[in-house]
């Protein structure tokens, strides 16, 4: 298992992983639940550069040659520029006038998606993930953030026992989340 920066080529590949952590969100934002075309929404994005889920802002876990999870994160500082593509495209695109709240902040490195192939899932790739970026971003001395839906306890607790503490709640696309850090090793 290796875990490297993404690259262009890898787009496709991590298109879908993204999808699998927020396809509601998506839906939202495109105005209806096809995953056809949240795929495609989300690919349009990864491929280019200089928005929130553009490839420069994600990390790949190869097996075998093959991506088997990514996970997509950036300085939080920078959420309203990386945002802005992504919203102007959704109003033009999708004729949607979304307000969506600020999922994150200056101070903190976000991770906004982490998904795992679902053969994969529940053989430590995210936890291993999570531990990787933990040690990677510890030069920024920034804590890791994320968000978790309120009605997602496992996940929550997976983040607790990996080391990511509780510091409030926040709204994403009217849903109800918590707010976790981990601080720098």
């Amino acid at each position: 298992m290796i875990i490297k920066k993404a690259a262009p080529e890898d787009s496709k590949s991590i298109a879908p992983y993204l999808l699998l952590a927020m396809e509601s969100i998506i839906y939202t934002f495109i105005g209806e639940k096809n995953p056809a075309k949240a795929t495609e929404f989300l690919l349009y994005f990864i491929e280019k550069e200089n928005n929130q889920y553009s490839y420069q802002n994600c990390w790949v876990v190869e097996d075998q040659n093959q991506i088997i999870a990514a996970v997509n994160i950036y300085d939080g500082e920078k959420l309203k520029e990386l945002r802005k593509p992504v919203t102007d495209y959704i109003n033009k695109q999708y004729g949607q006038n979304l307000n969506i709240e600020d999922e994150t902040e200056s101070g903190e490195y976000y991770i906004d998606t982490l998904g795992v192939n679902p053969q994969y899932q529940g053989k430590g790739i995210g936890s291993e993930l999570l531990r990787f970026l933990t040690k990677e971003y510890s030069k920024y001395n920034l804590p890791l953030g994320l968000l978790v839906d309120t009605e997602n306890p496992l996940a929550k607790k997976l983040y607790l026992k990996l080391g990511f503490e509780s510091i409030g709640r926040k709204k994403l696309a009217g849903k109800e989340m918590d707010h976790l850090q981990i601080k720098p090793f």
